[in-house]
């Protein structure tokens, strides 16, 4: 009888595949099984990549140990899903199974939290009770206690330790029994959420509602759908409405959000609206503990959540049966790994949604160029929202030049112009809310001397360090590092050494004397480091203790406060002049996103803009919330300069200590890139990364760009297995890259 094998990825961090032999006596073992295999003189644990029969070989295989989990704990889509990911994006198998398996399921030292409890078998008869009373008073109030919790009672609530012997002499005479119970760590069990009703949808939101749950004919696949609704439109309604029709006729869904600091309150709206259903939905992202991550990812994989939703990393959730697949925010590049396996999560949604066959959509009210190209080529169903919900109004956007602003403060670092200013004096007076956006944190950006000119730059990255007045320290945004704030230049010992610019530490010190009267609270990620400090800010928000709120990115999209009439954009060119093709679309996309927080209530809103550079494109066209003539413009621009969404750009980089290694590396590289270069290729020369420091690395980069992306990722990953780099340099290729620096 011919005896099947396996073939192992082995856990850790190198790339090893193993056959081993499948013992009889370990009966079925499928594709996505966790398995114990002997490995050398030791036992390690691995994944089932494949099940077939065993290689012919001059050696016995060695059987495998154990299985850890009888059930694969990958299903067969999701498998492969991680094979299409690690072609596509040129990344190792086991590198794709962190992703597909969190660290918290991987590992043995993450388990099932559980609880001692006291069951109820039998009440002794009164006579009985009456000698217990007597004899044992400790046994006899523990039966009492029993009795009146409805015949179970966890063992720490009777006096945990103190109590155990009693009980196990009352379970020695039969009366109660103590067994283990499974706790799970809820993530949001300190949380009410009371029930909603869904909503009268307006035409609009009904036409959507209506294409996304159309089944497509028989023999056809249903396109994936980009929902382009304005802010404030009510897509959220939507898609409350249609992961609701999906999960009573029995199936999951999965809802993926761009950011963490948008989780609290798309939690809190699927939460509420399944209030009798709490138990089904489930939460996935890097702010949970791993107790609490392995439980939600089992709640899952068991079939006890219907509902999942989280950021990105939630693409690989063990859903059964999904129905539909939601992108929030579809545009955002924090969908995009920044680590390996790069994958961008939208597009691994489309795929998983492609392989179970549900129904996608991707929402956004300023959508990437690259999803808005597939609808002019009919890849995708396009589905418009132009009116905002109860017939509220867009916001009227205002555009302050700061040229002008700086001659009227004389040279004085003007933060508010005099119409932000003014305009936020009357709507506080009126008891309305304020949201003021800067992205960027700390106190001021540098710290400079103006006779020579030095600036204080960290020491393993090139960039200056920023000032935080609450810590007194200088900070590397980068890489983490800190140092005590010179009280002169560490190059010529000038005591003129001062603070350039500026950042939220420095708008709440300006704003708190500017109105004291007012409550103000800051959200960045320097005073949201405590657990659930943004659920509680917005919160207080919402409820109206606060009353102006100053913050970075992780207030400017998908929030939803109905008393906010004016948002101020402090410095809408921050992002605008750096070295990237999309540096004016993703401005566009900010300025947008942040403008729409205000008006989302029955009070009409208003929108100041604070900038530099008035008359650049992606200002104007946001002012006139005009996202098709933005759009058609960009696209004109991209097609003759050959970039994204009309071919595929990946960067290829090197990283090292020693400068020298990292650039040679890089020539080396390029040398045998060129060498048999496909035609469809096009390359770039390598060059110093407009970033060239960081983490105490230099790093060099070149691009490459190409119609076929699996053309060019197997083409650059074939040679960079023919050219194994130094130890010292670390090689990274990014298919579809998002970042440049």
């Amino acid at each position: 009888m011919e005896m099947n094998a396996a073939k192992v990825l082995i856990d850790g961090p190198s790339e090893l595949v193993f056959d081993y032999a499948i013992p009889e006596s370990l009966g079925e073992v499928a594709v996505g099984c966790r398995v114990r295999i002997p490995l050398r003189n030791r036992n390690s644990t691995g994944t089932v990549l494949e099940v077939g029969p065993a290689p012919q070989t001059n050696f016995t295989l060695r059987p495998l140990h154990s299985l850890i989990d009888p059930e694969p704990l990958i299903t067969p889509n999701l498998m492969k899903l991680g094979k299409w990911l690690s072609e596509y994006y040129g990344t190792p198998m086991e590198q794709v199974m962190r992703a597909l398996l969190p660290e918290s399921v991987r590992q043995d030292a993450h388990s099932e939290k559980t609880r001692k409890v006291v069951v109820l078998e039998s009440m002794p008869d009164e006579e009985a009770l009456e000698k217990l009373k007597k004899r044992a008073p400790k046994q006899h109030v523990i039966l009492t206690l029993v009795k009146a919790a409805a015949g179970q009672i966890s063992l720490a609530d009777l006096g945990g330790g103190s109590v155990t012997a009693s009980v196990k002499s009352l379970e020695k005479k039969g009366f109660v029994s103590l067994k283990s119970e499974a706790v799970r760590r809820d993530p949001d069990q300190d949380q009410e959420f009371m029930e909603t009703s869904p909503l009268k949808l307006n035409a609009e939101q009904e036409v959507a509602l209506t294409e996304i749950l159309k089944e497509p004919k028989e023999g056809e696949t249903k396109k994936p759908i980009l929902l382009h609704g304005v802010t404030g439109s009510g897509k959220t309604e939507v898609y409350l409405q249609a992961v609701q029709h999906h999960v009573d006729q029995g199936k999951s869904a999965l809802i993926l959000v761009p950011e963490i600091s948008l989780t609290p309150q798309t939690v809190q709206r699927f939460k509420s609206r399944f209030a009798a259903l709490q138990d089904q939905v489930a939460v996935l992202h890097s702010h949970l503990s791993q107790g609490e991550r392995f439980d939600e990812w089992h709640r899952i994989r068991k079939g006890e959540a219907k509902i999942v939703i989280g950021a990105r990393s939630a693409i690989f959730a063990p859903l059964k049966n999904l129905g539909i697949i939601v992108v929030d925010e579809e545009h955002e590049n924090t969908y995009k790994q920044e680590t390996s396996p790069r994958y961008h999560g939208r597009d691994i949604a489309v795929l998983r949604a492609h392989l179970e066959s549900c129904c996608i959509v991707l929402g956004s009210a300023t959508p990437s160029l690259e999803t808005y190209q597939n609808t002019l080529k009919g890849k995708y169903t396009l589905l418009n929202m132009t009116q905002r919900v109860d017939n509220q109004t867009m916001p009227i956007i205002r555009v302050m030049d700061m040229k002008i602003e700086a001659q009227k403060q004389k040279g004085r670092l003007a933060i508010l112009s005099d119409k932000l200013r003014v305009s936020m004096e009357a709507k506080l007076k009126e008891g309305e809310q304020v949201i003021l956006f800067l992205n960027r944190r700390g106190f001021a950006r540098a710290l400079q001397c103006p006779p020579c000119g030095h600036v204080c730059e960290c020491q393993h990255c090139a960039i200056p360090l920023t000032y935080h007045r609450g810590d007194e320290r200088l900070i590397c945004h980068m890489c983490g590092y800190q140092t005590i704030t010179p009280n002169k230049c560490p190059a010529c010992g000038d005591k003129a050494i001062k603070l350039q610019g500026y950042g939220t530490e420095k708008v709440e010190e300006v704003i708190r004397k500017v109105f004291p009267q007012s409550r103000i609270a800051r959200i960045d990620t320097d005073t949201m480091r405590r657990k659930n400090a943004l659920r509680d800010t917005l919160a207080k928000f919402k409820a109206k203790k606060i009353d102006i709120i100053i913050g970075t990115q992780m207030i400017a999209k998908g929030l939803h406060f109905p008393n906010v009439t004016l948002v101020g954009i402090l410095n809408a060119d921050l992002g605008l002049h750096v070295p990237d093709f999309r540096a004016g679309e993703r401005t566009f996309q900010l300025i947008t996103q942040v403008a729409g927080r205000a008006g989302r209530g029955e009070l009409e809103g208003e929108v100041v803009i604070q900038t530099f550079t008035p008359h650049s494109p992606s200002i104007q066209f946001a002012r006139h919330h005009d996202y098709v003539g933005y759009a058609e413009q960009e696209l004109q621009f991209r097609g003759q300069f050959g970039y994204p969404p009309f071919t595929h750009v990946a960067m290829l980089g090197t990283r090292s200590t020693h400068e020298r290694r990292a650039e040679f590396t890089l020539q080396n590289l390029h040398k045998r890139l060129k060498a048999n270069l496909p035609a469809q290729i096009e390359m770039g020369e390598p060059m110093p990364s407009p970033l060239t420091k960081a983490h105490g690395q230099y790093r060099y980069q070149l691009m490459l760009k190409s119609n076929s992306a699996r053309g060019l990722s197997q083409y650059v990953a074939r040679v960079l297995k023919q050219t194994p780099p130094p130890e010292d340099v670390i090689v990274v290729f990014d298919m579809d890259a998002m970042s440049f620096f």
